[in-house]
């Protein structure tokens, strides 16, 4: 009797200590984007290897399963053809390169405790920005010891000194932010400015793919830093986790205000196609804790809300505008067997979640204000290069220096001015046309003009354009006249 009288109170605290854990279990779905960048450069060659690391940890429900600086392998297995306007705008420069994008697609992970997991991505091929490794801190600097004579002057002496170094390095310092900004700038635009040659890192390659660009045929590669998202085609299984339920207790409950979340897109949203009332879904890329670390939405969460505003792009670089706000929130459907959620859905009734900042085409240059909207900007430098390009035809048809000496001229020719026509209007090969008849290298140099003009004042500015898994980041607040309530929402 003893026994059973034992083996009963076993039975009971078990059966208690396991109503409060619960058992989750952890995986990546198929679907979720791996975001990568390539370690080294890549040709654009079916079966060439790729190496390539992971920029964001990924998440499962409350935790991190795959590290940021994971090592993921693969290889190019396809070569798509650029679209004809593409080719087209190539053409017109000189460029007689077959160009074609190159898909990748990854097939190994290894984690940083030494394990390899097989995955299987879809080809995808290279996104238009770069991702450049945070340099380590730098140590900071020795503070050095005032002398024995300084210390004994009168403070008012070299107090107005010391005020003028402190101003000097100050404005040095804020001359420097702004220039290494600027930089940052060119690379996420693929731009290739003298600053950005000269100050920006993997110099050679930059000085390479600006060089390579200039002929008629070059190599095509993929650049170290590129940027991939290696959406997976199969989920990956991370075993699973014991909670506490107490650590459960705020599952759904309402956001805190001005929290921060990470989000990504479940399907693409334009300016250019959408319209006012179209409905807008994202899912929560991490999870967002409460009070105490207490989890509110895990990894997995969907968002759903509608465009408020929008206006697609127009003539004369007129870039166009879009506004969306989330308003109801769903957590992950396995939850629902769970009975820890306090509502399957939360309508967000006391507070919206607006946009923040967003992963965007930088050639677009999205700005987001205070509101949630974001525009696509255009730069006042793109007036640069018609100007240039004016002064180059200018040069490229001034005859006075090809005109014989008794007609008044000095009888040198214009080589230079007919080159940089040639050089504008068509590339290298612009420049040898160039040189076998200067009225070619005018014309050229007027094409050039031609071209300049249109593509940075004639034709249409940019659209806001969020394409599939893009990442966005939103801010829940407190909107202006609204009462502080909270309900389900119905179906």
């Amino acid at each position: 009797m003893v026994f059973i009288r034992i083996f009963i109170i076993c039975v009971c605290f078990y059966t208690l200590a396991g109503a409060q854990t619960l058992s989750v279990p952890l995986a990546v779905p198929a679907g979720v984007p791996l975001r990568l960048y390539l370690t080294q450069r890549v040709p654009m060659r079916i079966g060439s290897s790729v190496s390539a690391k992971l920029i964001e940890p990924v998440y499962s429900f409350d935790r991190v399963v795959i590290p940021a600086g994971t090592v993921v392998q693969g290889s190019v297995t396809q070569l798509d053809s650029v679209s004809k306007l593409v080719r087209a705008h190539a053409l017109m420069a000189g460029d007689f390169t077959p160009l074609h994008h190159a898909r990748v697609a990854f097939t190994g992970l290894k984690l940083p405790d030494g394990r390899v997991l097989p995955i299987h991505t879809a080809s995808a091929a290279g996104l238009p920005t770069l991702y450049v490794e945070p340099k380590p801190p730098k140590p900071p600097k020795q503070t050095k010891t005032t002398a024995p004579a300084a210390q004994n002057q009168a403070p008012g002496a070299s107090q107005p000194e010391s005020r003028t170094k402190k101003l000097g390095t100050l404005a040095r310092q804020e001359a420097k932010k702004q220039i290494n900004s600027k930089i940052d700038a060119q690379l996420n635009a693929h731009t290739y400015g003298l600053g950005s040659l000269v100050r920006g890192p993997n110099k050679k390659e930059r000085l390479e793919d600006f060089l390579y660009s200039k002929l008629p045929y070059h190599p095509q590669s993929y650049r170290r830093g590129t940027r991939f998202d290696g959406v997976l085609g199969q989920p990956v299984e991370f075993g699973a986790a014991t909670l506490d339920t107490d650590s459960l207790s705020q599952l759904g409950t309402e956001a805190p205000q001005d929290s921060v979340v990470q989000l990504r897109f479940l399907s693409s949203v334009s300016s250019a196609t959408a319209a006012v009332g179209d409905p807008v879904e994202a899912v929560l890329s991490e999870p967002l804790r409460g009070a105490g670390n207490k989890l509110i939405f895990p990894e997995g969460t969907r968002l759903s809300g509608r465009v408020r505003q929008t206006q697609h792009a127009r003539w004369l670089h007129r870039s166009g505008t879009l506004r969306f706000t989330f308003d109801q929130v769903t957590l992950p459907p396995f939850l629902e067997s769970l009975h820890q959620a306090p509502l399957e859905r939360t309508q967000l009734s006391r507070t919206d979640a607006r946009l923040l900042s967003a992963e965007t085409d930088p050639s677009a240059s999205v700005k987001v204000d205070s509101e949630g909207s974001a525009k696509a900007t255009e730069p006042k430098s793109r007036l640069l290069a018609p100007a240039i390009s004016a002064l180059v035809a200018l040069k490229s048809m001034d005859n006075d220096s090809g005109k014989p000496t008794s007609a008044g001229g000095n009888g040198a020719g214009n080589p230079a001015g007919t080159a940089l026509g040639g050089f504008s209007g068509f590339g290298l090969l612009g420049v040898a046309a160039a040189r076998a008849s200067a009225t070619a290298g005018a014309a050229l140099g007027m094409w050039g003009l031609a071209v300049s003009v249109y593509t940075s004042i004639v034709s249409p500015g940019h659209d806001v354009e969020f394409n599939k898994n893009s990442s966005i980041v939103v801010r829940f607040g407190v909107r202006p006249g609204t009462v502080a309530q909270a309900g389900p929402q119905k179906p």
